[in-house]
């Protein structure tokens, strides 16, 4: 599985609808999810791409992986308070998501991954 590029639109429908739930969590996924707030001109969000190319592969139907364009979604950004990128957002199916900021090992993703499975 290659990572997929989501719009705020199918954020709302495949992560959390904060529209309709602003204060409250409700991850909508059917598996545990990792949100990658990039931009195309961050040389550590380049960085890190290859490592979640290599990650959807090894976690493929188990987590999933989806970047957001942070030039082209800011409203996704704003709901998030993205500051900085890289950015990923862990959500797990149950329980409330964390973020970490910063390009990140493999080793590192896949231990955060596995605590969410």
């Amino acid at each position: 599985m290659a990572l997929k590029h989501i719009t705020k639109k199918e954020f709302l429908e495949k992560i959390w609808n904060f529209e309709e739930s602003p204060k409250e969590w409700k991850f909508r996924g059917m598996r545990p999810a990792i949100v990658d707030f990039y931009a195309v001109w961050c040389g550590p969000c380049q960085m890190l791409s290859p490592e979640l190319e290599d990650i959807a592969l090894e976690y493929e139907g188990k987590v999933d992986i989806y970047k957001v364009n942070t030039d082209e979604e800011p409203e996704l950004c704003n709901a998030f308070g993205i500051t900085s990128i890289p950015a990923l957002l862990f959500c797990p199916v149950s329980g409330e998501p964390s973020m970490t900021l910063g390009f990140k090992p493999k080793a590192a993703l896949k231990a955060a991954i596995d605590g969410m499975l």
